[in-house]
């Protein structure tokens, strides 16, 4: 198994949602985070005064996966959340050893 994490544009959300919803992607967790790559943040004017932001508001998907839907999920991804420009995000892809359900104690890919 595998943890496919997604750092993607929060306005591209509803359209990664629906595109793994399509593919038959069964769970997957969402938080609010901040971070900056290259761009290492944006320059802003407010009042007239020009400042720095430094960390930009992205949305971060984690789902675990069998490794042989890896990449459907991946290319899935990469497909609905891609706008061309810098700032469109990163997929990270780790090994998982164990997965446990609380509830009723099942393991492994029975329990994702």
């Amino acid at each position: 198994m595998k943890k496919i994490e997604a750092i993607i544009q929060p306005f591209k959300l509803e359209m990664v949602k629906e595109a793994l919803h399509a593919i038959s992607v069964q769970g997957m967790t969402v938080n609010e985070v901040k971070g900056f790559g290259r761009q290492k943040g944006i320059r802003e004017v407010y009042r007239g005064m020009e400042y720095q932001v430094d960390f930009l508001p992205k949305v971060k998907i984690e789902v675990i996966a069998p490794d042989d839907k890896v990449k459907e999920i991946t290319e899935t991804i990469i497909a609905s959340a891609r706008t061309g420009r810098i700032g469109d995000g990163k997929i990270f892809v780790s090994p998982v050893e164990e997965v446990i359900r609380i509830r009723t104690g099942e393991t492994g890919e029975a329990a994702v």
